[in-house]
């Protein structure tokens, strides 16, 4: 319990902690007691169902082998609730909630992320993401139900965009309104400081004149009046055109992108992987898993967020967190 007090959870924990310590002591009393301290009706719910579920299951040798399992603390044999239990506890918390609970002992952070397609992660998924983004082909590319709830919280802000531009309900897609004389970008809702990050965005509609991918930090505008290069336009965002290769940075044209003669143009539904490496201060690009090389170099120690601008009426743009690059 010492790291949740440390970290001031919510009241979950230790709800969850005495419903453990109830079913330990074989007493329904006391399973009882700890399901009615519950701090949430959701919550409630999983406690009722999770005291039943423990008390058909209460046998010593399961016992045993949960806390033969758990951590963080020197109790006796069979205080812990069985991994299935927590589990399905665990099914019915937020994010937030779940964040916290991972951090109370080594069974609670096991039973969470030993395996990303476990119950806990499939019901987030289906509370959290909509019906859309789990039935198409947008996260096709995300294999694990834990991976897509990831996506989904580094999706596009839909606070942090430009005001002629919408989110649409898959919560992936940029729909930008056909509004002339204006380029209109998005951030998403989480930036990087540290470590190394992928993520995958395409096109679904004509390119316009004008279309950036790349990275700002928060002080980049995301709305200009004219058709212009958003993403790059100052010492703020980096970007390549992908409609003439070229890539942008503090209004400047830093030369073209790939550099290899005779470039192939940016084809409508083609996924560029875009990975940013905060340690050595680089912005990559991959097109089919072909690596394309590295397109910037000396990248500020500041918090960056994946972004786009668009300029082109009614055209869409899609945007997926894929987390650490797939070479490590």
């Amino acid at each position: 319990m010492r790291a949740w007090r440390k970290k001031g959870a919510s009241r979950i924990g230790p709800w969850l902690w005495g419903l453990e310590l109830g079913f330990g002591r074989g007493s329904p009393e006391a399973m009882a007691a700890a399901a009615a301290a519950a701090p949430s009706n959701s919550a409630t719910n999983a406690a009722a169902a999770a005291a039943a579920a423990a008390a058909g299951s209460s046998s010593s040798s399961s016992s045993s082998a949960a806390a033969g399992s758990c951590c963080g603390g020197s109790g006796g044999a069979g205080w812990r609730l069985p991994g299935r239990v927590l589990e399905f506890v665990f099914s019915y918390l937020e994010l937030r909630e779940l964040r916290s609970c991972a951090l109370v002992c080594k069974l609670w952070h096991r039973v969470l992320h030993g395996d990303e397609n476990s119950e806990v992660w499939r019901s987030l998924a289906a509370r959290c993401l909509a019906e859309e983004a789990l039935r198409t082909d947008v996260l096709c590319n995300v294999p694990t139900f834990k991976g897509k709830v990831r996506a989904f919280q580094h999706a596009f802000s839909t606070n942090d965009c430009s005001r002629n531009v919408y989110i649409k309900k898959n919560g992936f897609t940029l729909h930008r309104n056909p509004i002339a004389q204006s380029t209109d970008g998005a951030r998403t809702k989480i930036g990087f400081s540290e470590g190394r990050h992928a993520w995958e965005v395409w096109w679904e509609g004509p390119l316009g004149t004008v279309a950036v991918i790349g990275i700002a930090t928060k002080r980049a505008p995301m709305q200009c009046q004219g058709y212009v290069a958003l993403l790059g336009s100052d010492d703020q965002s980096w970007g390549w055109n992908l409609v003439d290769n070229n890539l942008l940075h503090n209004g400047e044209v830093n030369g073209s992108f790939p550099q290899c003669n005779n470039a192939p143009k940016y084809q409508i539904g083609e996924r560029i992987r875009v990975i940013l490496d905060m340690e050595d201060k680089t912005l990559a690009f991959e097109r089919g898993y072909e690596f394309l090389g590295v397109a910037f170099r000396g990248l500020p120690k500041t918090c960056l967020y994946p972004a786009v601008s668009a300029v082109y009426g009614n055209t869409e743009v899609t945007l997926v967190y894929l987390g650490k690059p797939l070479d490590g």
